[in-house]
């Protein structure tokens, strides 16, 4: 079983690291606890310029010249704004960590928000909000997700037309000083790295950002609102989107609803491509998926079909979730299982991955999980589990969104 280090910095952060001395490479994530979530309700969409600017210039360096120190090194960087929180992720060889760790903490702790980066990441987020126009899934995914959530849980990380609009350089300054010191921040370290020079390497950049006391709280609640509803659309495809309650990551039941999902859409074996893609032959494209911000789950189903199919679609789908009760086989349950456990160990093998996972442990968790311990839950799960969770969390409470030239009539 792999060796964690989970504790808290003397400025404030919680971390965690998992030692690989045999890997060639060490990953670390820096996750600051306010995302979309966080925003101002006249504001949406700040999250997003947050994370798409803060890297456009510092008290050091202008944006050009922090892009040429991490290609320098050889950094691999990502980012992302999301419902509760905007992680900073990056992949280095262990002799680069240092330096990759001191370029993050002037990022973030000493950004400059240049007028001309925030105007420009403004109208591309315009630019990306009408390009979604044209892509039916994502308009789906939005709808349903504002209704499966709420207003703020539901909220899309490109905000509004208008919404952007109204962002300043300003909001972005309110933003960061509020949300961006120690007491908010989770950093997870894996890979070819010494512990003690991960704690210190963070202690000596990050102290500066000491700015406010350890806050990690979630205060947005879901606010699930069943019904069907149609967004009519000159389109030659109907897309379906259909949720319904589930549970969160930290529930005992959580281990059951993943082999559930395995079962409906575990690649070509699921049972939602072969009983309603290639026996029926009604989509182009179905699938199942969890969503799961801390403490609520949701259940979504998806579709993509002809107008004229879209009734017999919409059956089809809720049959073979309800029907998992009455007639799932043995196999079916290895074959999810197996799926998902080969799916761990593989992710485990990616340095990048096995640090985004512990931090995500952090966050769900607060602590770290090994994956020992999540492969036993999954390989726990018999079928009588599988039935229990279907009965205890039924479908009679679902919310249901179309998109295309007809509205369903089976419903």
């Amino acid at each position: 079983m792999q060796k964690y280090i989970h504790d808290t910095l003397r400025c404030g952060i919680e971390y965690a690291v998992c030692p690989l001395p045999a890997r060639h490479v060490v990953s670390f994530q820096i996750r600051v606890l306010s995302g979309v979530c966080a925003e101002p309700a006249d504001r949406l969409g700040l999250a997003r310029i947050m994370e798409e600017t803060i890297d456009k210039g510092t008290a050091r360096h202008t944006g050009r010249e922090l892009s040429d120190a991490f290609d320098a090194i050889g950094a691999g960087r990502g980012s992302g704004a999301g419902r509760e929180s905007i992680t900073y992720t990056c992949t280095v060889l262990p002799e680069h960590f240092e330096r990759a760790v001191e370029l993050h903490a002037d990022m973030l702790i000493t950004p400059t928000f240049p007028d001309e980066n925030v105007r420009v990441n403004i109208d591309l987020s315009q630019q990306e909000l009408l390009a979604m126009q044209d892509d039916p899934q994502s308009l789906v995914d939005r709808e349903i997700s504002a209704r499966a959530f709420g207003p703020v849980l539901g909220r899309h990380a490109l905000g509004s037309s208008e919404s952007l609009a109204r962002i300043s350089r300003d909001d972005l300054v309110r933003f960061w000083r509020e949300h961006y010191h120690t007491g908010r921040m989770m950093v997870a370290g894996a890979g070819a790295v010494d512990p003690a020079k991960v704690i210190g390497v963070f202690e000596k950049y990050f102290a500066g950002a000491a700015r406010g006391p350890r806050d990690g709280r979630n205060p947005w609640r879901m606010e699930f609102t069943p019904g069907v509803h149609h967004q009519h659309k000159e389109l030659e495809q109907e897309q379906i989107g259909i949720c319904f309650p589930g549970v969160g990551v930290t529930h005992p039941d959580f281990p059951a609803q993943q082999v559930t999902l395995g079962i409906l859409s575990g690649g070509m074996s699921g049972r939602l491509f072969t009983e309603v893609r290639e026996k029926l032959g009604l989509v182009y494209w179905v699938s199942a998926w969890q969503d799961t911000p801390r403490g609520a789950g949701m259940i979504f189903l998806g579709a993509s079909t002809t107008p004229e199919r879209c009734d017999k679609t919409y059956q089809a789908l809720l049959r073979e979730v309800d029907r998992l009760a009455d007639d799932i086989q043995q196999d079916e349950l290895d074959r999810a299982i197996v799926g998902m456990v080969a799916s761990q160990d593989t992710k485990g093998d990616v340095t990048r991955s096995r640090c985004g996972e512990l931090c995500s442990d952090l966050f769900f968790h607060g602590r770290p999980v090994p994956p020992e311990e999540k492969c036993a839950k999954v390989q726990a799960v018999t079928i009588a589990d599988v039935k229990r969770y279907l009965a205890t969390y039924p479908r009679d409470r679902r919310c249901v969104v179309t998109l295309g030239p007809k509205a369903l009539t089976a419903v």
